[in-house]
């Protein structure tokens, strides 16, 4: 095991370079869809519906790429959540997304949320994109984000 990845609460350190106001071009990028219950957009079940997605990732023998956790905030009251995997999973939702995705990351407190969306697509616009369909990257959990001493969100759009 990564050596790195070891020493972590939960969630391995996060590299932003690799996504900080980059162009991704995927085709058919593999995910596995579940559902979060939300109160006002803050999670309820988050650890609760990430455990049975994990179980079902390593049921199937497949691993969770760069740890890619895309989130879709569908309403005050539910978010989607989109795991980046190897292969599909059975007796899960199986997703493939393609297409231009731009991404920038955003450190600090999630109460500047609405902020970074601001500035996101203000972004997106001198970059010449219209946004089709966005989510949000919560690279690690609270306690990690402690640990690390800083807590990085990545918003990645599909753009066009």
């Amino acid at each position: 095991m990564d050596e790195k990845i070891k020493n972590t609460e939960c969630c391995p350190p996060f590299d932003p370079a690799p996504w900080d106001e980059k162009i991704h071009e995927w085709n058919n990028k593999l995910f596995v869809k579940d559902k979060v219950c939300t109160f006002f957009f803050m999670p309820v079940n988050f650890g609760r519906v990430m455990i049975r997605i994990n179980k079902k990732i390593e049921n199937a023998g497949a691993k969770i790429q760069d740890w890619i956790c895309l989130s879709d905030h569908t309403s005050k009251w539910n978010m989607d959540l989109y795991l980046a995997v190897d292969k599909e999973i059975a007796g899960a939702e199986n997703v493939k997304l393609s297409g231009k995705f731009l991404s920038k990351v955003y450190e600090g407190d999630f109460k500047e949320t609405g902020k970074w969306c601001k500035d996101f697509i203000a972004f997106a616009q001198t970059k010449g994109f219209n946004i089709k369909k966005w989510y949000m990257w919560y690279t690690t959990c609270p306690k990690c984000a402690k640990k690390y001493g800083k807590n990085y969100v990545v918003i990645i759009s599909q753009v066009e």
